[in-house]
């Protein structure tokens, strides 16, 4: 039996009043999160929530995310995280996709209208029996009439709860997946799944309970639950909790809390490297800092080295995916580790790389990265024929190409999907961003594949310049050329502000190609 709550009430059990989570002026301990949690159970099975039930969950990183996510798992039901920035429709598809019960969501406010979209979504939901409102304030009435708030579901509920008892295989979360082709499919994941992971996220990072880390990568996505919430409360460290990444507030935190850890997206880390102004103390800022950990897209060398250089600590960079709980490889801290590579397998997961008829290919050519172990999901939730491809022989397929060195160090090649055929030959938009990248004016740049009648697909790249630097379109092409090989330097060059993001940092290309289809449609 095993129920991934475990976590939070060993934790509190040990170390009961050492601070577990802050936020702005709030620190709770350990014990006052695990009492909230069984609060939050009593409260669900009052309502009739059974062992087995979906219940969703949109939260900023707030105290109350850990809180209900624990409540849910130990009330022994399974817990979908979604994103804060999904509308009305999509939530309602999300309800309705993944069966959910329930439905908790914060309230938001006038420019991100959660609690609003959250409601309209959910009576668009039929089989949704339940919505709670997350007020700033557990006493705080809700906005509207006959609405339900946490606090008053929590109200009056012992904060002694005996949690339902899971097997290891049963599914604790249902974590939907960005959806790049079609809509999102929810990736399920045992209490095993999440626990190993956790562990070894843990281990990987050499977390203790003297750790300190600001948690800024949203909670909702996998890599923040596993790799800090869940690896946090596993080692009892103190999080730090913010709900949008500012390179100010950021190191503003570094320095009042005495930071260890942060982790974040390349946007992130470019973010930090870029931020100059001389209102910090960033040598003590860098002697607390023990380690960056760097995950969800590849994180250009550049700025790797850029970060290490001005703050003297390492980043240790891994690969993961929702259907892997999220690790599957990664950098390890007292061993050889080579920027721009994501590292080796961590302990209990096999990765090979494969052709087109899952056969290994030699060492330093490109195929798909399978992998097998603890780590892979159940499936898909309700998706029987995509699961037969992507799990097929037991392996998870993962759709990114990538290449294994003579030393078993792992490299990302780029997504099959990104991947642009000019000409007839395989153009990885990587490659051509590590390679602009090096340009003294350029920021961050993002390359994608557009049509073209004569070669099939021509390169494109979206430009960001960095701040006081000027070059043009003509210098930044005519330079790439001299760098790379000419298939695949880019024939368009389009200098803009700002690339489209994801709420978790991400580059989001295909904001960029809807952009030109409507340019060119």
């Amino acid at each position: 039996m095993l129920n991934l709550s475990v976590l939070i009430e060993a934790s509190a059990k040990r170390y009961p009043t050492k601070s577990a989570f802050t936020f702005m002026d709030t620190t709770l301990n350990f014990a006052q999160v695990n009492g909230a949690a069984n609060q939050v159970a009593n409260g669900l099975k009052a309502k009739g929530i059974q062992p087995g039930d979906k219940v969703a969950l949109s939260c900023f990183n707030l105290p109350y995310f850990p809180i209900i996510y624990f409540g849910i798992l130990k009330a022994g039901a399974t817990v979908v995280p979604l994103s804060v920035l999904l509308k009305d429709e999509e939530i309602a598809y999300h309800l309705q996709d993944s069966d959910a019960k329930a439905y908790f969501c914060f309230v938001g406010s006038p420019e991100l209208p959660m609690g609003q979209m959250g409601m309209a979504g959910f009576n668009k939901a039929p089989l949704c029996e339940h919505f709670f409102m997350i007020m700033p304030k557990p006493e705080m009435p809700a906005p509207m009439e006959g609405i339900t708030t946490l606090g008053s579901l929590m109200a009056g509920q012992s904060p002694q709860f005996e949690t339902v008892r899971t097997s290891a295989e049963d599914t604790a979360v249902i974590i939907y997946t960005s959806g790049t082709t079609g809509r999102p499919k929810g990736a399920e994941l045992t209490h095993s799944n999440l626990m190993l992971n956790a562990v070894i996220a843990a281990d990987l990072g050499d977390m203790t309970h003297e750790d300190k880390m600001i948690i800024v990568l949203p909670l909702f996505h996998i890599f923040a639950m596993t790799c800090l919430m869940n690896a946090g409360i596993y080692r009892a460290a103190h999080s730090v909790l913010l709900p949008r990444f500012d390179a100010e507030t950021v190191f503003g935190l570094m320095q009042k809390h005495s930071i260890t850890l942060f982790a974040g997206v390349p946007t992130m880390y470019w973010g930090l490297v870029n931020y100059k102004e001389d209102k910090f103390d960033y040598k003590t800022i860098s002697k607390n800092l023990r380690l960056g950990m760097s995950g969800g897209a590849a994180l250009p060398v550049q700025v790797l080295k850029d970060f290490e250089a001005r703050f003297n600590v390492p980043i240790m960079e891994g690969y993961g995916m929702s259907e892997g709980s999220p690790v599957v490889t990664f950098n390890h801290l007292n061993a050889k580790r080579i920027p721009g590579s994501i590292g080796k397998e961590v302990w209990g997961v096999e990765v090979k790389i494969a052709d087109e008829n899952d056969n290994e290919v030699p060492v330093g050519e490109k195929g798909q990265l399978l992998y097998r172990g603890h780590n892979v999901m159940k499936g898909y939730y309700k998706r029987p024929e995509v699961n037969k491809e992507v799990l097929k022989g037991g392996w998870l397929h993962s759709g990114d190409v990538a290449i294994k060195d003579e030393e078993g160090f792992y490299y990302i090649v780029d997504r099959t999907k990104d991947m642009i055929i000019r000409g007839g030959l395989n153009v990885y938009p990587r490659e051509v961003e590590e390679t602009m990248i090096k340009h003294e004016a350029i920021s961050l740049v993002a390359v994608i594949g557009l049509p073209d009648e004569k070669m099939g697909e021509e390169i494109k790249a979206f430009v960001v310049l960095a701040e006081g630097k000027t070059a043009t379109p003509d210098e930044i092409k005519a330079w790439t050329k001299d760098n790379i090989a000419a298939y695949k330097y880019p024939r368009v060059v389009e200098i803009i502000d700002a690339l489209p993001m994801s709420a978790t940092g991400k580059i989001l290309k295909k904001e960029l190609r809807k952009m030109e289809a409507e340019r060119s449609a």
